[in-house]
């Protein structure tokens, strides 16, 4: 990988209970924030049902254009729990026993509790690797570049850090949000200048409502301190020729 490569991932959220509005998704943001951590750019979030055909379309479309490509849901116990069967396929892999996840699983239930549909978490495809599960016990898993990891949140955010030596990223990805009580249309024209002249990094703006009042957020985000810092001010210069109110900088 050479120096200037920017390292990207998508996610993949599946499952019909986000489709329909019954569960929020709040992984997208705990895998987003994680990986920027460590210098890897989400570069695209798709949403599908559990649906086979189209888990297996979407993972062979995101896992050759992304460097890392998360999934979330669809490894659990229950008969619409059918991401490992779905990355199998997508990978013409064996779907069998995953010798290791079973005896993880046979330990970490009480005897008599480790029914058939508990035993389909041990379930992957032929040579998958494991993704610990420090929470419940049931392992996540990934195929080359492809991670399955769990619905659930707390469970999800949990197995996180295990995947630290599994992936290689770039730089952190800083950022710096300066916050103001304006509106859009009155900074876009200033905005759109100040990022003309600092093509490298990302600047997004984001209206907010707070305490009754309109605000913007202003987010700088990129790989050097010093580019950030060059671009605040210059936002800065603007703001206080307009003579609008910082929040907070």
């Amino acid at each position: 990988m050479t120096k200037n490569t920017k390292v990207n991932a998508a996610i993949l959220i599946i499952g019909n209970e986000i489709l329909s509005g019954r569960t929020q998704d709040t992984n997208t943001g705990t895998i987003a924030l994680w990986l920027n951590s460590i210098g890897i750019k989400v570069n695209e979030v798709r949403v599908i049902p559990d649906i086979e055909d189209t888990i297996i379309d979407t993972v062979n479309n995101l896992r050759k254009v992304s460097k890392y490509v998360f999934t979330t849901g669809g490894i659990g116990p229950t008969h619409d729990d059918i991401t490992a069967q779905s990355i199998s396929k997508a990978f013409n892999l064996e779907y069998e026993i995953h010798v290791e996840a079973f005896k993880i699983l046979e330990a970490y239930y009480k005897v008599g509790e480790f029914n058939e549909g508990r035993q389909k978490m041990a379930w992957m495809p032929r040579n998958a690797h494991l993704i610990l599960n420090p929470t419940s016990g049931a392992p996540g898993f990934n195929i080359e570049n492809v991670f399955c990891l769990p619905g659930v949140p707390s469970i999800l955010k949990s197995m996180l850090g295990g995947l630290q030596n599994k992936i290689v990223g770039g730089k952190p990805i800083l950022s710096h949000t300066i916050s103001l009580r304006t509106v859009e249309s009155e900074i876009a024209k200033s905005l759109s200048d100040v990022q003309d002249n600092n093509k490298d990094l990302e600047i997004g703006s984001y209206p907010f409502f707070q305490a009754g009042k309109l605000g913007v957020s202003i987010v700088i985000r990129s790989e050097e301190q010093s580019k950030i810092n060059k671009c605040s001010k210059q936002i800065l210069d603007f703001i206080d020729e307009k003579k609008i109110e910082v929040v907070e900088r």
